[in-house]
């Protein structure tokens, strides 16, 4: 028997690649007979930068930037010589991990320095760059890596603004003429796990900002920043980012990206499983495993288990989803997709003491995963 595990990273737990070898070690503990192939996923999330550096065969560049807060820290992309391509992760410069909780300030923490690793990735001589946006500590539709490029955002008095995206409600023109003109002739993509907007009922601020510290009146400051930027886009170029599909992912960075640098956002996970040609691992394959730190309807939202579990079911393939938390009553649209849904909880603990030991759970929930297909085909 042919199994092919394909899980996401399990937030703030364990990375993809760790969450496949501990699947794949339960299997070969169990009483089942079979291969597997270990094919860890990335929808755009931490982490999805290195499972595609490894693919691309890219080298990894450490450069000083200045992180969400402006403090002078090392970050890094990785650089294929072959292809050409520069890959980064968001995170890496402009992310919450960087950040103390105490920290989280979202009117003021910028992706500037994720501005100065693309401009360090044009220097390298990129002529395509992905970035994978999970992770942010910004809410500050990418105004941020604009600056860093050159881009300039001036109020009603021709100053240029300072401490955005605060200020963003201030703005009153948009200046690209200092734009480092190599990234207009870069393609860039942007890998995106959500489809949120950068305004309405789900928009960036609303949906986002609470996550990276915003209180009540911070999104209202931030949303009249972005519909201020919104409205001055639209008045000089004609572009509605307002509404654009994935424009809220990282506190509406796809927006900008998109807006000003002509970028494609594209579904994260379905980006990866075609460059990763997941379609060839699946030949010939009797199972395919997959699994995140939660298994819910969120995840029918372009999540990592939701594109591998939709393209193994493109070839009629059975799919088991394992999660440290699965819903507790049935869905139909999940069972479209998930044949099984495997919780790896043991025993009642906290959260903190259950992510302790994620690893664990998944090597004996994979192996009584292996028990019950071997006891079934003895039956």
């Amino acid at each position: 028997m042919k199994i092919v595990i394909a899980p996401n990273a399990f937030k703030n737990s364990l990375n993809a690649q760790d969450v496949a070898e501990a699947i794949s070690k339960g299997l070969q503990q169990s009483k089942l007979q079979c291969e597997t192939i270990c094919f860890p996923v990335g929808d755009g999330g931490d982490g999805t930068g290195a499972l595609l550096a490894a693919h691309f065969n890219a080298k990894k560049i450490i450069k000083t930037v200045h992180d969400p807060l402006g403090r002078i820290i090392e970050a890094s992309y990785d650089f294929s010589n072959e292809s050409k391509t520069a890959i980064i992760e968001m995170a890496d410069a402009s992310g919450l991990r960087l950040l103390n909780p105490e920290e989280y300030d979202p009117l003021h923490a910028t992706t500037y320095g994720t501005g100065e690793l693309i401009k360090a990735a044009l220097d390298s001589g990129a002529n395509q760059i992905i970035i994978c946006i999970g992770g942010s500590a910004t809410v500050d539709a990418g105004t941020g890596i604009m600056q860093a490029l050159g881009g300039k955002f001036f109020d009603i008095h021709e100053k240029e603004l300072q401490q955005l995206p605060a200020t963003l409600k201030d703005l009153f023109a948009v200046n690209l003429l200092s734009l480092d003109s190599r990234i207009l002739h870069t393609e860039i993509i942007v890998l995106c796990d959500v489809e949120n907007t950068l305004l309405g009922a789900h928009g960036a601020a609303k949906i986002f900002g609470p996550q990276k510290g915003a209180t009540q009146n911070d999104i209202l400051i931030l949303e009249e920043g972005f519909k201020k930027l919104c409205n001055i886009v639209y008045d000089e170029s004609g572009k509605d980012m307002s509404m654009i599909k994935h424009g809220g992912a990282a506190g509406g960075v796809a927006a900008g990206l998109y807006t000003f640098l002509h970028a494609k956002l594209v579904n994260g996970i379905d980006h990866f499983l075609q460059v990763t040609n997941f379609d060839k691992a699946l030949q010939h394959t009797d199972l395919v495993i997959t699994g995140e730190g939660s298994i819910d309807t969120q995840t029918l939202n372009g999540k990592g288990p939701f594109g591998v579990a939709q393209k193994a079911k493109q070839y009629n393939l059975p799919v088991v989803g394992i999660a440290g938390k699965v819903p507790l009553l049935e869905d139909n649209n999940l069972q479209k997709y998930f044949d099984v849904l495997m919780p790896i909880s043991n025993e009642a603990m906290d959260l903190y003491t259950a992510m302790q030991y994620t690893y664990e759970n998944l090597i004996r929930t994979a192996r009584s995963l292996g028990d019950l297909i071997a006891m079934k085909n003895t039956a």
